[in-house]
């Protein structure tokens, strides 16, 4: 997955919005674990530590 320069990050934050309210979203909605979070992720090209996650 490509991130696009243009689209707006959070600040302090290293992805964009959308791939955080994502990685929030599936978190939450489905009670997934970090590794369930961050596998997800990787299958999208975005890798991210557990510990990125969790923060």
């Amino acid at each position: 997955m490509r991130i696009p320069a243009e689209m707006a990050r959070l600040k302090g934050y290293r992805f964009p919005r959308e791939v955080v309210a994502y990685a929030v979203w599936v978190y939450h909605r489905f009670a997934l674990s970090t590794a369930d979070v961050e596998d997800l992720l990787a299958e999208r090209g975005v890798i991210v530590s557990r510990e990125t996650v969790r923060k």
